[in-house]
């Protein structure tokens, strides 16, 4: 259970590592993803191992990558050319 949650904690820190790679100039500071992304991530892990029990390591990573990279695209701003065509 603990290699598990370091994993997804890895797993969320390389989600977020990569995030700010590419994707720099539309997300916020760097301190805010590289925290984001291994607590999501071990929230995603937690809750997929809630939901399927012990002894599905995969499914809890797999579950802990979903979570991560979700909660990372909360971050993503649009970017100075996107605007909305018609108003709201």
């Amino acid at each position: 259970m603990l290699w598990e949650a370091l994993g997804s904690v890895l797993l969320g820190l390389a989600v977020a590592a990569a995030g700010v790679r590419w994707l720099s100039g539309r997300l916020p500071a760097s301190p805010l993803v590289y925290a984001t992304g291994p607590a999501a991530a071990l929230f995603g892990w937690l809750l997929t191992r809630a939901v399927t029990g012990p002894g599905h390591a995969a499914a809890g990573l797999v579950g802990a990558l979903v979570l991560g990279v979700a909660l990372l695209s909360l971050l993503i701003r649009r970017g100075p050319g996107l605007r909305r065509s018609a108003p709201v």
